[in-house]
This record gives structure tokens, sequence and C-alpha cells, in this order.
């Protein structure tokens, strides 16, 4: 199996469609492994002339685990509200520097960025912290960090904040409630949702992992400010009917970077469903031929 290195962290990544195409980047959000991007959907971008990248973020899937820290989201939220600096095993920018390492690995200069939910929170670090490794980014349904925008409603983030699941049953009972909470209601399909959550669970479940790195998102920091300096060409996709990050982020994000385009997709919720894909891809696709002839 393939795997970069970023110090003492692996990092197990897989690739889609020909090297010699720009590479389109792919990073997951909170508690999700790289499967979550569907090796059909993956497909279809490299069909269209991307080398696509996906890899399990540190603390999920078949990437390190940081099991010898007990996660305690609640010590890091008070932290916070009391204005110190909370503890935490990683920060989004030690996951940017992942990603990074990734393209180090690949021998990949620059690539297009596409991150979703807490992906897209750290492709947004990746943009400002390692500017020159990114060709563009695509920031969907995620937010900056501000913490007057981009809320989950009441319901999701009960759900989110519940106690995790023990067994594969009730890993897609769970699956099945956070899309019913959350997902885009005209595309719910429970048959898809419950073998994408089992598939998930028998390749890697590790639900310590998720609340690690909601460590992470709750310990950084406002980006709105950092956003100003992005100068690659910039997507920001967001569904308008988004539950769990409020599409009042994808606006805020948009804001923040200069020449930055929102697409607000009408009947999108916090997931992207097979039918939705036509619309992504061709957003995607779009973007990056842009962004590629601008520079070339």
């Amino acid at each position: 199996m393939a795997h970069a290195r970023n110090g003492a962290v692996e990092l197990w990544y897989e690739t889609f469609g020909d090297t010699a195409d720009p590479t389109l980047l792919m990073i997951n959000g909170l508690g999700s492994q790289c499967i979550n991007f569907d090796a059909a959907l993956c497909e279809r971008l490299a069909a269209e002339g991307l080398h696509v990248v996906r890899f399990d973020n540190r603390d999920m899937g078949r990437s390190t685990w940081f099991d010898e820290v007990a996660p305690d989201v609640a010590a890091v939220a008070r932290a916070v509200a009391a204005g110190d600096a909370p503890e935490v095993p990683y920060t989004l920018s030690d996951m940017a520097a992942d990603a990074v390492a990734v393209l180090d690995e690949l021998g990949v200069e620059s690539a297009h960025v596409f991150g979703v939910s807490m992906g897209g929170m750290i492709a947004q670090a990746v943009a400002i912290e390692h500017a020159d490794r990114v060709r563009s980014l695509i920031s969907v349904m995620s937010t900056t960090g501000d913490r007057d925008v981009g809320q989950s409603s009441t319901e999701a983030r009960a759900l989110l904040m519940s106690p995790p699941p023990t067994d594969r049953e009730s890993a897609m009972d769970r699956a099945v409630e956070g899309i019913r909470t959350w997902g885009s209601p005209e595309w719910f399909d429970e048959e898809r949702v419950r073998a994408t959550a089992a598939a998930a669970f028998d390749r890697a479940f590790h639900p310590a992992g998720t609340a690690r790195q909601m460590m992470a998102i709750t310990a950084a920091p406002s980006r709105t400010a950092a956003l100003g300096s992005v100068a690659a060409p910039t997507l920001v996709i967001h569904g308008d009917v988004d539950t769990l990050v409020d599409a009042s982020g994808g606006r805020r994000t948009a804001e923040a970077i200069p020449g930055a385009r929102l697409e607000l997709v009408a009947g999108m919720g916090h997931d992207y469903p097979p039918p939705l894909w036509d619309r992504l891809v061709g957003l995607v696709v779009d973007h990056t031929r842009a962004a590629d002839t601008a520079v070339a």
C-alpha cells in the first residue's frame, strides 16, 4: 500500500488517472476516510483530465492513529472560551502539512486542492501556509473558523456530539440518521448510505480519531484575515440546505478570499450524492481548467 510520511505520521493514499495531468488533491472531512470520495467519482474526475489523489487524514482510516491521547473535546472548548491555549494532539496546520507531504511523496510541485467540510478548513490552511503548492483552491461545504457563521442547527449539533456508535449495525444506523439530519433531502438513498457506512466500518472503525479531529477544529482560530492573502483562484461550493455547516460559512469564505467565486447548489445538504455529481464535476473541471489556462 502507498504511504507518504510527515515526520512520524504515515498517510495512506491512492491515485486515479494520468500522472502527467494536473493533480487534484482531495481532502476529507471530519471522521471521513478517503473512500468517502467514491472511486466512481474519482474516476469521473480523472476522465476529465485530472490526476486525482485521495488520502486518509491522520487519525483516520489507514493513516497513523493517535490513540495515546484520550480525546476531550469539551476541555478544548472550555479553554477556547476562556481565552487559553488548548492542549491538542495536532492542529489543522499539522493536517495541512500532511496534505503537502502527500504531494511531496508524489513529486507534485503544485495541485488543485479540493477540501470538503473539515477538509475545506485544511485546504484553506494549505492555501494560506503553503501557497506555492496550490494551483487553485476548492472549498466545499466548509467555513472560516469564525464563530458567527457556518454553525450547525440544534438538531445537527446534538447528533454530531452524541456518543459514537459501537458496532457495525449502529454505525450504519448513525450514518442514516446523520444523512437524514443534514444530507440532501431530495436524494436520500438509505441503501447507499448503509452500504457506504458498512464499507467504512469494515476498512477502519475509529471513533476516537473523529473526536481528536474535532479537537483540532475546535482549537483552530479564525482564518478570515489570513484568507485575504490567498492569491490562488478559488471556488467555494456550498449546499443551500446544509444544516451541519450553515451556508453562511461558505459565503464568508468567498467574501474573505479576493476574487473567489461562490456556487450555492440548490437542494444540496452536507453530502454529495450521485445525482449531484454532474454538477460538481462540471464546477471542478471548469474551475481547474480556467486556473491552469490563466497560468499557462
